[in-house]
Formats: structure tokens, C-alpha cells, sequence
């Protein structure tokens, strides 16, 4: 080369400086210019000149060149570069949503159209396919340039040398490194074009190109050709046309100037789009017609920003399930050790996530909800959909919109609650809301479900070995153990004891769990919860998947002493969700497996890999008899039954006809019916809708079950929908002890006098009822006519003695009041 180089000069830097030198030996004029410029470059002298013309010779520049080349790691480190992570729906190919810092998706080259890379060396380097990285002519000439005094001054970046800068950028883990990577100095060219030299040894021409493709920044939030495309054209990045590629091209300089969707950049944009185009006929890319064809095209942007986040959802109903699934990542440890990198990791990893939302179900819940209540009732109307026996999560609808309200132009209606409406002059969370009204958290604790949960104490029952077929007589008011505050409305006149009444007079009388279940009575499930310990049931409640939110719940589900004062418990007094609720009752659709709920099926990483993280989370919580049982006493209530179901009463009769399936399921409602709630399930999905007010749980307003407007509706109604094109699946009925327990026989006592009668009744096991209503028989008027039942019963069962009128006629048998379910093989009576 002619001269010694100082010593300082990096051995790398050189190597690759000599052999360019060597492979364009072409004397003229710029050559020998840099052949007298080469050792003030590896000084940083000359990058100087380039770049900052004003301190190109000053021993400031030289020193921090120097030393900069001495501090150098050895290799560049390159980080993967932010990409966007896609949502879509169970079908994986319906939209859901879209989640990025930076919206990029990395492509290979081969789906990129030739034109684009054409495009990007027309606009950025010229000499991309022949230079090793640091373009040694383009140095001289910005040198020669910048130091005339030209009006334009010029720079000497590669491509090679522009990806390196992004890299570092990408690569960097604190915000002084970025800083660093971007900022105006000698230092950094000096360092980029170090790396560069390394960068084109490591990686192919067409390799470089397409990470600097995958890594420019396009404007409007697209980073990365794939984004640039879809932004500008909506199309893939295949498909670009020359004016098309040019006008991105061009944009990459600098992507606000040059922004074409606003009125002082769309001229620019035109201007810099035609200026590629020309280059690009300059370097033989394309034709001279074909160039003026390009530029006679009208600049037409088609696409826009992609969507971000769950405000931004395909369907601003479905934001509500996408914050769910939100919400779930940012719990799973997988994804980092805090919230903060769980976020980053699930907006910037490029995550295909396969999401359980069932397009059918939800559009069926969201049309549901909205016909019952408008998005501006005060009530909410929520519905959630469940999938037995993977806890995958289907659906998520209430009429309320995912969106922030306005503050400058407020959409949402006065506060329910009159204190905060009036004192406080607070607007209400509808219709625009983004609280997690369905699954709870932040400050959601729930709503009362009522009688729904009295299905945890059958549970319970059963777990403690009493079967389906054992009575109680149910009296209009049931004095229990459990101690309420003296005077309450909940107390016995003049005690402090718990004293629950139904909710009228003709469910007094003998009841089993189905016809108890079927009518909602509540004297008989409050004295069954005593007899099993609530804190069984409150336990068998936390087995299928209710959780306590609310501080007075968790207090009393926190020992067993204060669970087992939870007299109320059975009859729905806490809160819960409409999710947990559905997921309890899946758990017994699934034959007492229980699932987490869980909101994706499928998670792909960028590298094409499956995470396990969306396998299903599933044990079995209950026994499978006794999660049959409890569902065969679940059909009553919702109008169907088994082959050995007693069922006598039903709260929602309609609903196995509408579903037109095996259901099984309950309704609920709470005192001053401040909340409603129904669950209806089939062996593939669980719905349970909840009605009230979220804003105000005192609510001066009644929600209602049955009429157009109340919840039952939306709750059948998505059901019945989900279940199109599906197949029917009968329920399995339990057998053998838990149906019918200890069988005994009953004495007979006919025509004997009622003590005579009651004390071998009761010296037999039974607990006895005398009827007030007389039969007729031939045995003498006030003695016994017969017995309901006759002949078998339980062990300990209610045992009716019928009083005889004396009239004569046939023998009473059975016909003086079936209790349901205590006759084996004998039908049930119907229920007005």
C-alpha cells in the first residue's frame, strides 16, 4: 500500500481496508484520494470529514477514533428486533387482535419482491453488491464534498454499515447504549464500519439485505418490510410493484418527512418516490419505460396502522375476552420472572397465539346480551362460556363496549350510585368500560350467584355419602344453628338464629335433591348444609373453581370455624364470576374433572415451536359418581331428566326444549333480586350469565330471570347457539348407592293410631311428618291410612303418615303425596 499505518490502527479494519484496496486497483482521481485517506480513517479522521467537516482534522476526533477501535468487543451481538405478536380466534384464522411495541414481523428475502431490494440499493447504496461493507469511494467522495464547503453534505453509510447502527440499537440493554448506537459522532462511524467489515465476512449479500429489511423503521409504526406493506398497501411484501417499493424505499431516510398519508408529506413522498425510480433506471434495475410508467402511477395509500391491543380488537365486544387472555399471560411465570418482562416478552416476541374464543358462541353471547340489555342499561348483562374437561374459555360477552370513555367528549351515563352521581359527580362504567367485568380483578370482586350454589352442597352431600334419594321435610321456616345478628331479617322472631324461608308456601313439605333442586327450596338446603358442615361445602365450592375475591368472603372461607358459620353460604350469598361459575359447573359436566380456565389452545414462537403453556390444566377434583349425581339433580331445574331422576319442580322448564339437548343446570336470584343468575350446561359447554349492576351492587333494581329483558335469555339463547352443528351427548346417570343409599323397609301402620304409628316409624330409622290432608280410606276416620312412601325408603328418610277421613274407598297406597324419588320405578308427579 506505500505507507505504514500508525499503530493504532485496528489489524481487522486494515486486513479488510487492504483487501479492497487490492480488488479495485482504479487510479483515478477518488481512488488515489482515498489511498492518502486510508490511515486517518482507521484513525477516525476521515469519518470525521465525512460526517462533521467543521472538527474533521482537530485531534479530538483522531484520539476518540482510537479509541474507540481499542475498546471494541470482538464480535457483534445481535438481538432478534421486536416483532408483532398475532391473536386469532379457535378456527386460527380469524382475527382477534394484534400486540406489539414495534410492529414488525421478520420475512425471508424470497417473499419479498425483487423490486423492493432493487428499490432500497437505488435509494440507500448504490454499490451495495460490490463493496465489503464500508464503501472506501463513498468515503472519499463525502471527504472531498464536505470539505469543499459544499451547500450538500453527504455521508458515507452502507446498507451494511445503516443495519449495523440498528442492531446495536436492538442489541442494546440500556438506554445509553441506544443513545449511543444512534447519536452523531466520530465514534459511532468509526465503529459501524469496523462491524460492518465483520458483518460482510459473517453473512451473505441477500442475507444482509433482508435483515436490513426486516429491521428499517418505515413510519406509521411499521418497522420491517412485512409491516411497511401491510401499512402502506395492505398486501405482503411479494407483492409490491416498483412504485410501490420506491416510494418505501424512499421512505427510510427519514420516514416523517416522507410520511404520504399527510398533506405536507404526501408531495415529498411523491418527490422522493420518483427520485428512487430514477436511480433505479441509473443502475440498470429496471427499464427507462418502466421507470416512467412507475412514476406516472398515483400514489395511493391503502392500508393503515395495525391495530395494537385489546382496545383495538377485530370486534370491540370481544376486547372483554381479549383482556382476559391478557390479563392470564402477564400471570404465567413462563414468560418471564415479572409483569414487566411477560408484557415485553408477549409484544415484542412474535408469538402466533391461537386464542380458545369459539367465533360461534361469542357472536352468539354478544347478540344475546345486547337484545336483552342495550350497551346503555345500567345492568349488566354478562354471559361466559366454558369447555368441560379442558377449561378452555369459548366465549366472554356483556353489553358494554371494551373502550375507554372520552374525558373530553364522555359517552358513558350517570353514575347508579346516587352518592357518587350527586357528590361526587362520577360517570358510570357504561356503555364504555375496560374493567374485567366477567373473570374479576381490579377491584371486581363479583355478584351474588343465589341459588346456583346450592349445587355445592349436593356435592357435598354426596361426598359425605348421602345419595340423591334422601329426604327432608322442608317447613316454611327453618330454624338452623347458625348465629346471625339478633333482630336481622335473616333471624328467627326474638333470636339470634339463622331463619331462612322459601320463597313460597307450596315447596313446604318432604323434598330429595332433585325435586329440592328442581323447586329452589331453601329449608331444605340450608338444614342439609348443617348436617354435611358448611365448611364442606364452602370447600366443595373451591374444588370446582370458585374463588373469593370480596374481603367478607375470604374471611369467613378462611377457617373452618368461620366457613362453618356461613349459614347463608348454600343459598349464594358471596360473590363470584360468570367465568368461575361456568368453570364450576364444567367441572361436573366433565364427570368431576376439573380445568384452570385457560384462553389459548395453541402458542407458536417465532422459531415455528409449540409452547406447552396452552396444554389444557386439568385433575380430577371429585369423584365421577358423584359429579354424575350432582348433574343428574341439575337437570331438573332446567326442564330435563334422566332414566332415574325424580324430579319435581322446575325453575327454567323451557330451557331443554330452546337448547333442543341433554341440559342440566339451575337458576339463581339474591334478596330484593339485586342480582339474577342462570347456568345451563352441556357436555360441551357450560354457560352461566349473571344480571347486575357493577357500579352500584345496592342496586335499587330489580333483575330479572325470565322475562325478554332478564338473564335467562342471553344464557339459553348462547347456549343454543353454541350447540348449532354440534352433537348431541347425553349426560351418564349415576347408579348404585349414591342414587339410593341404604334401603329400609318401611313397617306397616295401617289403621293404627298416629302415636302407635309414629313412635314404630320412628323406632324403624325414620323421621316422620304427619299430613294435615285426609285421605279417603276405610280405616277409621283420624287413624293411619297409609304411609308416603310405602314399602322401601332410605335409611333415615322422611316417612308421611296420610290420616284416613273413615269414609271407606280404595286403599290410599301412595296416592296420599309423593314426595319425588323416594319409589324406585315409580314415575314422579307432575309439578303444576
Amino acid at each position: 500500500m506505500g505507507e505504514t499505518c500508525p499503530e493504532a490502527a485496528h489489524s481487522l479494519l486494515a486486513y479488510a481496508v487492504e483487501v479492497t484496496w487490492m480488488r479495485k486497483r482504479d487510479h483515478n482521481l477518488l481512488t488515489n484520494a482515498a489511498s492518502l485517506l486510508i490511515c486517518g480513517l482507521l484513525a477516525g479522521v476521515v469519518v470525521a470529514a465525512a460526517a462533521f467537516p467543521a472538527v474533521a482534522m482537530s485531534g479530538l476526533a483522531a484520539k476518540a477514533g482510537a479509541e474507540t477501535l481499542g475498546k471494541l468487543p470482538p464480535d457483534l451481538t445481535v438481538k432478534r428486533a421486536p416483532q408483532i405478536s398475532y391473536l386469532y380466534a379457535s378456527d386460527s384464522k380469524t382475527p382477534l387482535a394484534t400486540m406489539y411495541d414495534e410492529n414488525r414481523r421478520d420475512v425471508k428475502l424470497k417473499d419479498v419482491a425483487p423490486v423492493m431490494r432493487q428499490a432500497i440499493v437505488a435509494a440507500e447504496d448504490h454499490d451495495f453488491y460490490k463493496h465489503n461493507g464500508v464503501d472506501f469511494k463513498g468515503v472519499a467522495r463525502a471527504f472531498v464534498n464536505n470539505s469543499s464547503g459544499a451547500a450538500s453534505q453527504q455521508g458515507a453509510s452502507t446498507l451494511t454499515m445503516q443495519y449495523v447502527r440498528l442492531a446495536i440499537a436492538y442489541s442494546a440493554s440500556h438506554p445509553a447504549d441506544v443513545v449511543a448506537a444512534t447519536e452523531d459522532t466520530t465514534a459511532r462511524k468509526v465503529r459501524e464500519m469496523q462491524y460492518a467489515v465483520q458483518v460482510e465476512k459473517k453473512f451473505s449479500k441477500d442475507e444482509i439485505m433482508e435483515r436490513y429489511l426486516n429491521i428499517a423503521a418505515f413510519g406509521n409504526g411499521a418497522y420491517g418490510i412485512f409491516a411497511a406493506s401491510q401499512v402502506y398497501f395492505s398486501k405482503t411484501p411479494s407483492k409490491l410493484t416498483i412504485d410501490e417499493a420506491a416510494m418505501l424505499a424512499g421512505m427510510v431516510k427519514a420516514p416523517t418527512s416522507f410520511d404520504p398519508t399527510t398533506k405536507s408529506g404526501y408531495p415529498l413522498a411523491v418527490d422522493r418516490r420518483n427520485y428512487v425510480i430514477n436511480n433505479m433506471v441509473d443502475i440498470g434495475a429496471i427499464s427507462k419505460e418502466d421507470g416512467e410508467k412507475a412514476k406516472a402511477v398515483k400514489l395511493t395509500v391503502k392500508g393503515k396502522r395495525a391495530p395494537n391491543g385489546c382496545v383495538q380488537t377485530r370486534d370491540n365486544k370481544w376486547g372483554f375476552f381479549c383482556d382476559y387472555f391478557y390479563r392470564w399471560w402477564l400471570q404465567q411465570e413462563e414468560f418471564g420472572s415479572t409483569t414487566y418482562d411477560r408484557e415485553r416478552r408477549l409484544k415484542s416476541g412474535g408469538y402466533n397465539i391461537v386464542t380458545t374464543l369459539d367465533v360461534q358462541a361469542q357472536q352468539g353471547g354478544d347478540k344475546a346480551v345486547r337484545k336483552a340489555k342495550s350497551v346503555n342499561s345500567k345492568e349488566a348483562a354478562m354471559v361466559a362460556v366454558v369447555e368441560p374437561g379442558s377449561g378452555r374459555v369459548r366465549a366472554l360477552s356483556v353489553n358494554r363496549n371494551y373502550k375507554l370513555d372520552n374525558p373530553d367528549n364522555p359517552q358513558n351515563k350517570p353514575h347508579s350510585d346516587p352518592v357518587q352521581r350527586k357528590k361526587n359527580k362520577k360517570l358510570g362504567n357504561y356503555p364504555n368500560t375496560v374493567n374485567p367485568l366477567l373473570s374479576g380483578g381490579d377491584g371486581i370482586t363479583g355478584y351474588q350467584a343465589g341459588s346456583t350454589f346450592k349445587i355445592f352442597t349436593i356435592v357435598a352431600a354426596l361426598e359425605k355419602g348421602i345419595p340423591l334419594q334422601y329426604t327432608i321435610n322442608s317447613p316454611k321456616q327453618f330454624k338452623s344453628e347458625y348465629i346471625v345478628e339478633r333482630g336481622s331479617r335473616a333471624a328467627c322472631a326474638g333470636t339470634h338464629f339463622y331463619c331462612p324461608t322459601n320463597a313460597n308456601d307450596s315447596m313446604v313439605g318432604p323434598h330429595n335433591m332433585w325435586s329440592a333442586f328442581g323447586s329452589s327450596v331453601n329449608t331444605f338446603f340450608v338444614p342439609l348444609q348443617q348436617q354435611v358442615g358448611a365448611k364442606n361445602v364452602v370447600k366443595a365450592a373451591q374444588k370446582l373453581g370458585i374463588t373469593f375475591r370480596a374481603s367478607n368472603d375470604i374471611k369467613f372461607a378462611a377457617t373452618d370455624q368461620a366457613a362453618n358459620q356461613w349459614g347463608a353460604f348454600t343459598l349464594g350469598v358471596s360473590q363470584t364470576t360468570p367465568l368461575d361459575l361456568a368453570n364450576a359447573y364444567a367441572t361436573l359436566a366433565a364427570d368431576g374433572k376439573y380445568c384452570e380456565p385457560i384462553p389459548v389452545q395453541k402458542i407458536t414462537g417465532p422459531d415455528g415451536k409449540t409452547l406447552d403453556v396452552a396444554n389444557p390444566r386439568c385433575e380430577q377434583r371429585i369423584s365421577t359418581e358423584v359429579a354424575r349425581a350432582a348433574v343428574d339433580a341439575a337437570r331438573c331445574p332446567v326442564g330435563d331428566r334422566s332414566s332415574i331422576s325424580r324430579c319435581r319442580g322446575a325453575t327454567a322448564p323451557y330451557v331443554k326444549g330452546i337448547v333442543n339437548a341433554p341440559v342440566a343446570g339451575k337458576s339463581g336470584t339474591t334478596d330484593s333480586e339485586k342480582t339474577a343468575s342462570l347456568v345451563v350446561m352441556t357436555k360441551q359447554y357450560a354457560v352461566a350469565g349473571i344480571m347486575a349492576d357493577p357500579d352500584w351492587p345496592q342496586t335499587n333494581v330489580k333483575m330479572k330471570h325470565k322475562e325478554r329483558d332478564g338473564i335467562n335469555p342471553p344464557v339459553y339463547e348462547t347456549l343454543r347457539d353454541a350447540m348449532k352443528g354440534k352433537e348431541r351427548i347425553n349426560f351418564t346417570p349415576p347408579s348404585g348407592k349414591i342414587v339410593t343409599g341404604d334401603q329400609r323397609n318401611i313397617p306397616r301402620v295401617r289403621c293404627e293410631s298416629v302415636d302407635t304409628a309414629r313412635n314404630r316409624l320412628k323406632g324403624a330409622g325414620f323421621e316422620v311428618v304427619v299430613s294435615d290432608v285426609r285421605v279417603s280410606s276405610s280405616c277409621p276416620a283420624g287413624s293411619v291410612a297409609g304411609t308416603s312412601p310405602e314399602g322401601r325408603t332410605i335409611k333415615g328418610g322422611v316417612v308421611t303418615i296420610q290420616l284416613s277421613d273413615g269414609n271407606g274407598g280404595s286403599e290410599p297406597g301412595n296416592s296420599g303425596g309423593n314426595n319425588g324419588g323416594n319409589q324406585p320405578g315409580r314415575p314422579p308427579r307432575p309439578n303444576g
